[in-house]
């Protein structure tokens, strides 16, 4: 799996697509924002941790 983001670019993607409004649902990043998609998955169990990570409270 080829991951081309460290873990704080990770985060920094999701804090910006959720200041943007974006749909941070699974299947809407993994169609919009595949690459997002594979280094959350690398470095997060799954994409719930992720979000959860990136939008504190």
């Amino acid at each position: 799996m080829e991951v081309n983001m460290s873990p704080e670019e990770v985060l920094l993607e999701i804090q910006q697509l959720n200041a943007n409004g974006q749909n941070l649902s699974k299947k809407s990043v993994k169609k919009l924002h595949p690459q997002l998609m594979r280094s959350a998955l690398h470095y997060y169990p799954d994409w719930d941790s992720a979000i959860e990570k990136s939008i504190p409270g």
